[in-house]
């Protein structure tokens, strides 16, 4: 990953006007910055503009801020990050570890652009230990459902102690709470082995072979209070046959799990992903 420390990634939304590309560009121009990827979407429904900006800057960022403030004063909502920061992340998980040791590897490769604050688990830790580093910190919070308000008020505390950016549901087989949800809003995200809105639920791959399907796909998406329900970041899917019993979907399905939370983990973490109410534009390199 990039991590030069004079490298920024900036988002912006707001009202749809002409001049808005000229207006940021011309901002960034005016202090010095080389703009080194630029993308932008219109939305003609909801008359909402989107942006997504990476730039170099040789000298501090604070020069921007006059510029900055002018624009948002202007009505946008910017989001600006320095690309030679990683962003921490903090990692739930039950029993299923496939997703788990994907995200430590790609981590561990450079691929995802992350620093791993912790590792939450209802199950212990000897289940998962075999696969986690040391020097991540890992939290054992059972839970039964008259502890699971206790349990959440465990995780809310870790995620706020942690400092984590980015909450990231990695097979954490528990439906969260509204509260939980709601707390973790628009920073949380979820894989869902299913091709939603189809098949939800509890045992999706069986659902799946007993409708005969030819597809079976994965989802990763935000977490909101609806279950399943919250905007689409990325989705793929992987092609069965007849002759595929419910195990070998579930084997397939695996792998397709992993890598559609990958790219979804990696999108946000590179503010590729802008929420556009129940939907999502992503801007993909």
């Amino acid at each position: 990953m990039n991590r030069t420390p004079n490298i920024y990634r900036m988002t912006i939304t707001c009202p749809d006007r002409p001049g808005l590309v000229a207006a940021v560009s011309g901002a960034l121009f005016a202090k010095g910055a080389n703009i080194l990827e630029a993308q932008h979407f219109a939305d003609r429904l909801s008359g909402t503009f989107f942006m997504r900006i990476e730039f170099q800057l040789d000298q501090p960022r604070d020069v921007l801020k006059p510029a900055l403030d002018r624009l948002e004063a202007e009505g946008m909502r910017i989001n600006l990050r320095c690309a030679g920061e990683p962003q921490r992340v903090l990692l739930l998980v039950s029993k299923f570890d496939h997703c788990l040791v994907d995200l430590l590897y790609r981590e561990r490769l450079g691929e995802i652009d992350a620093h791993f604050v912790g590792i939450v688990s209802n199950h212990s830790q000897e289940v998962l230990r075999t696969w986690i580093p040391e020097h991540i910190p890992f939290h054992h919070l059972p839970v039964t459902p008259g502890t699971k308000a206790a349990q959440e008020a465990g995780i809310k505390r870790i995620v706020e102690e942690s400092g984590a950016d980015l909450i990231v549901l990695a097979r954490y087989m528990q439906i969260l709470s509204d509260d939980l949800a709601s707390f973790l809003s628009g920073r949380c995200i979820n894989i869902h082995h299913s091709f939603l809105p189809g098949f939800k639920g509890a045992k999706p791959y069986h659902q799946a072979h007993a409708r005969g399907v030819k597809m079976i796909g994965a989802t990763a998406h935000y977490v909101t209070s609806d279950l399943d329900e919250g905007p689409i970041i990325h989705q793929d899917v992987e092609l069965v046959t007849h002759a595929d019993l419910p195990e070998d979907m579930i084997r397939k399905g695996r792998d397709v799990e992993r890598r559609v939370l990958a790219r979804a983990v990696s999108d946000h973490l590179e503010q590729r992903v802008l929420i556009d109410g129940h939907r999502t534009i992503v801007f993909r390199d």
